[in-house]
């Protein structure tokens, strides 16, 4: 089953203790190539992220942004160090009892003495878990989707496919009468300029025409490949670089096509081909 790489997931969680949100976006690149960005106290994740995206993700530039806001108010979670302030407590009776000249200490002061009031730490290890499974669920979010799109991508391939299985069929079907059409030709203009040739002489020059104009060959292999394209399109897992190749050989025969066309017909019929040739390979630069 085809699957492109352009796509975008999102998932949201809300909790008691915040918010957290996760943005996926993945677009067309020759190799899997991914870029977090994360708060600080979430980096340690990347790792993690990083292999849950290679086990889901194959192909394409993978750009994951976390945002996390936490619900508690910094005041909330303010709590007083009491080992600490016993300690400043103590060091100032102490100093008193030296005689030593000193001014009063306001509790603002011991406030703001260093460690004194600290923030309660929030339970980074239990959101970290919520903010990984999380990001599992926006990962297989994004794989529907790219599969969704790669469903849609392979559907119009495969109807250019039909179409250059039909102009191929016509042309096949029309190259024995333009062939006698030049080989009367051929015989006309010898008989216009009086030249008598002996009969083997005249087969000799017809069949060099017609092996000059057959184009068997290459029909053969357009309708070869127009089947690898579709098989192709029918597996699993990332099938874009075969398919990129195929188009270069589907190019290839509709050139050789109209470097041998001897009839406007056949000629228009391979600007036709390379014309579908190139809006599938258009559409195939997205798939994985």
């Amino acid at each position: 089953m085809t699957t492109s790489m352009t796509a975008f997931a999102r998932q949201e969680v809300q909790t008691d203790w915040g918010v957290l949100i996760w943005e996926i976006r993945s677009v067309n690149h020759r190799y899997l190539e991914m870029h977090f960005r994360l708060p600080d106290n979430f980096r340690d994740l990347e790792p993690v992220l990083r292999e849950q995206v290679r086990k889901n993700l194959a192909r394409g530039k993978i750009e994951s942004t976390l945002y996390y806001r936490n619900n508690q108010k910094e005041s909330d979670n303010l709590r007083l160090n009491t080992d600490l302030l016993n300690q400043l407590s103590c060091t100032l009776k102490k100093v008193e009892e030296h005689d030593i000249e000193t001014q009063s200490v306001s509790a603002l002061e011991l406030l703001q003495w260093p460690g004194v009031l600290q923030t309660e730490e929030v339970e980074y290890e239990q959101i970290k878990l919520a903010a990984t499974e999380l990001y599992r669920q926006a990962l297989e979010q994004l794989t529907e989707m790219r599969s969704q799109e790669g469903a849609a991508l392979a559907k119009l391939i495969t109807q250019r496919l039909n179409r250059i299985a039909k102009v191929t069929a016509e042309v096949r079907q029309a190259i024995p009468e333009i062939l006698q059409l030049q080989k009367d030709k051929l015989l006309s203009r010898f008989e216009e300029i009086k030249i008598e040739l002996d009969p083997s002489r005249i087969e000799q020059e017809t069949v060099l025409l017609l092996q000059k104009y057959d184009v068997d060959e290459e029909m053969d292999r357009l309708e070869t490949h127009v089947k690898e394209v579709k098989r192709t399109l029918k597996k699993k897992g990332a099938v874009g670089r075969r398919l990129d190749f195929l188009m270069q050989e589907l190019n290839r025969e509709a050139n050789t096509l109209s470097s041998k066309a001897i009839d406007t017909d056949v000629t228009q019929a391979a600007v036709e081909l390379k014309v579908l040739i190139e809006q599938m390979r258009e559409q195939i630069q997205n798939l994985e």
